[in-house]
């Protein structure tokens, strides 16, 4: 049974040994605190999913699964969706770090205009330059056209929402969460990016830095409306 103002925290990890009890600290300590987290290792040949047990047997709202080889984010992402008992599920990457009041401000937005999925803008740990920048002011219909809005972690979703346009869309292994805005808006969901920076955000090493490549095919075929041949 889907509990009031429940939000279900859903995070995968790679070989995240360095930044991954940071970003679960993050969540522990948000203000909001009826919550549930869902953590799962992709396959981790580091001590990550080490760290994630002994988190679990500390926590009882922490939740801790493992893949036995690595699937890829949007795999993992359905899965834990699969897995949440919340009203809401807000994203959490390993790297990043949620400030204490994120899901706190994000739910008190949402439910006051009845708001169907929210982000916010967020701090950029190697410069403490504030992102979205000036695209922040731009009307979001016409940047969704050209590039992704929203910052993947930041969000917050009713989970009904999420439901109705079928999770993440498996074809896409990258740019899964531009796909999933695409359909979010064709849906014509409401949505809200607060001005206010509640996310450090890393932009060393991690995907989009990684794979670049791959993230500007995918996402080139999600804004054409083709399907990958990947």
């Amino acid at each position: 049974m889907i509990r009031e103002d429940s939000v279900s925290v859903i995070m995968s990890t790679f070989n995240d040994e360095k930044t991954v009890s940071s970003a679960i600290d993050s969540i522990l300590e948000q203000s909001h605190k009826n919550l549930e987290f869902h953590i799962i290792d992709d396959g981790s040949k580091d001590s990550t999913m080490q760290i994630l047990d002994s988190y679990s047997k500390k926590n009882k709202n922490l939740f801790v699964y493992q893949n036995s080889e690595n699937i890829g984010l949007t795999k993992s992402l359905n899965f834990l969706i699969e897995k949440t008992e919340g009203q809401y599920i807000a994203r959490q990457d390993a790297d990043d770090i949620s400030h204490s009041d994120r899901i706190y401000e994000q739910l008190l937005v949402m439910k006051k205009n009845n708001i169907d999925f929210c982000g916010t803008r967020a701090i950029v740990k190697q410069t403490n330059l504030v992102v979205p920048n000036i695209s922040y002011y731009l009307p979001k219909k016409f940047l969704i056209k050209y590039k992704n809005p929203f910052i993947h972690g930041t969000l917050l979703f009713k989970k009904k929402v999420l439901q109705a346009v079928g999770g993440y869309d498996e074809r896409f292994y990258y740019a899964q969460d531009y796909k999933l805005i695409i359909d979010l808006f064709q849906k014509k969901y409401l949505f809200r990016l607060l001005k206010q920076p509640l996310y450090t955000l890393n932009y060393s090493n991690n995907i989009s830095i990684n794979f670049k490549n791959e993230q500007k095919y995918f996402a080139d075929c999600a804004r054409k409306g083709i399907s990958p041949n990947y």
